[in-house]
């Protein structure tokens, strides 16, 4: 039989081979000691960079945040900036229509001036989305009419509008103003 040489250290003179295996595991506990602590600092120093990363992406998710919301409070707070651009244009030919009444006494004119004003300044609003209610002839709905009298009539059933007070409004799919309107009674004896 062969004798195997075990790895590690030799016995020392007057050391049993018991002796030297402990020393030979103590070392070895020690070796191991120091890589973990060296893994240790290896994970600790990750864990730093880690959350030095995630503070700087919370800091910069917040700045984000307030750059958006500034932003935001920007384009809220110039929004009618466009509308009123489409406007000054009926502004200035209203302002032209009464220096021409102020110069001559022609009526006829000036209505045309002011009619084509009114109806460039009502397609301005309709393409942004603002639409005239047609109340007249139509059956009284409180959804879009507000009644303000009712006349008694033959040419007209009873609960359809007779005459347009004041126009209503709808401004994309929502009621912008109700129609003032006055509302047929459909007989000639006024209701009560």
């Amino acid at each position: 039989m062969s004798k195997k040489k075990e790895k590690g250290k030799e016995p020392l003179a007057g050391q049993s081979v018991e002796e030297t295996a402990a020393d030979v595991e103590g070392e070895a506990v020690i070796t191991a000691k120091e890589d973990l602590a060296a893994e240790l600092e290896d994970v600790r120093q990750e864990l730093a960079e880690c959350q030095d990363k995630m503070l700087r992406m919370a800091a910069d998710f917040d700045n984000t945040k307030k750059r958006l919301e500034r932003e935001r409070e920007i384009t809220l707070k110039y929004a009618e900036e466009n509308i009123l651009k489409e406007l000054l244009a009926s502004l200035d030919n209203l302002e032209r229509a009464m220096e021409q009444g102020r110069e001559t006494d022609n009526l006829v004119s000036l209505l045309k001036g002011v009619e084509m004003t009114w109806n460039g300044l009502l397609a301005m609003l309709e393409k942004i989305g603002l639409k005239p209610i047609s109340s007249i002839g139509e059956v009284f709905d409180p959804n879009f009419h507000e009644a303000v009298a009712m006349e008694a009539g033959s040419e007209m059933p009873e609960n359809q509008v007779l005459k347009e007070f004041q126009k209503g409004y709808m401004y994309k799919d929502r009621l912008l103003r109700a129609a003032k309107v006055i509302v047929s009674s459909g007989s000639d004896e006024v209701a009560e």
